[in-house]
This record gives structure tokens, C-alpha cells and sequence, in this order.
């Protein structure tokens, strides 16, 4: 019996790895925060939690080993602020959009779909803690130049 291939599991593994990221990183932001923005990054904490489960299982379903997750992340930049806090949750939901969409160019159709909802999710996060939204969620703006 072989095992998915390589792109697939290449693709979850990267997935799991941006929701273990966003999980902690939820931590952080909802330190910062109060009120209903703090009820907002607790609501996407559980989600990102929820997602990393999924994300576990699936890979454990299709024979492969999900990898651990860190003891603790570097974050891209020092959060003390609640500016500081949305700034990261918009960065973590742009990188969670980007990880997925590793997963919806797998021959998988079940794994494509699982993908592009969750893209779509953390997109739409996104847009809440940024104000606005972008053309291509998940994509660099480098990569959108000719």
C-alpha cells in the first residue's frame, strides 16, 4: 500500500503548521485586546484551533505522522499594543490563507475543498482585522507584478 502523494502531504503538513502558528499567535493578539476585538481574536483562536485538529486527523488518515508544533514562536514583529495585535492577526491570516493554498493544487478533491474553504476563512478574518481586503488573499504582493 503507498501513501498520498508527496505534494499532498507536503501541503497538509504546511497547512498544520500555519494553524499551530495562528494558534499561538492568537495568543498574543488577545493579550492585547479587550471588549469585542478580544472576543473577536478568541473566536479565531478556537477556529485556528479547530482547523489544526481537522488538519491532524487528516493526516494521520492518509498514513502520515503530523508534525509537532513549536514550543514558541518568533513573532514577525513586538506586540504592546492593541495596534500591534491587529497588525499580527492580519499578518497571521494572510500566512494561514497562503498555507492553504498548498492544499488547493492537490489532486485530492476533498483535500482542494477543505483547502479553499479554509483560505476563504481565514481571508475573510483577514478582512476584519485589516478594514479592507485585497485582490489576491494569501498571495504576496510581489508575486501579483509582472
Amino acid at each position: 500500500m503507498t501513501g498520498p502523494p508527496a505534494q499532498t502531504l507536503t501541503a497538509l503538513q504546511a497547512a498544520l503548521a500555519a494553524e499551530e502558528a495562528a494558534s499561538y499567535g492568537y495568543g498574543v493578539v488577545g493579550a492585547q485586546l479587550a471588549g469585542a476585538q478580544q472576543q473577536t481574536a478568541r473566536a479565531d483562536w478556537v477556529a485556528h484551533q479547530v482547523a489544526r485538529d481537522q488538519l491532524t486527523a487528516m493526516i494521520s488518515a492518509v498514513g502520515g505522522q503530523p508534525g509537532p508544533s513549536a514550543v514558541a514562536y518568533r513573532l514577525p514583529m513586538p506586540v504592546h499594543s492593541a495596534t500591534a495585535a491587529r497588525a499580527l492577526a492580519v499578518i497571521i491570516e494572510d500566512r494561514v490563507t497562503q498555507a492553504y493554498l498548498g492544499l488547493v493544487a492537490v489532486n485530492d478533491r476533498a483535500l482542494r475543498d477543505f483547502g479553499a474553504r479554509q483560505a476563504r476563512a481565514a481571508a475573510l478574518r483577514c478582512v476584519v482585522w485589516r478594514g479592507s481586503t485585497v485582490a489576491f488573499p494569501g498571495l504576496p504582493a510581489i508575486s501579483l507584478r509582472h
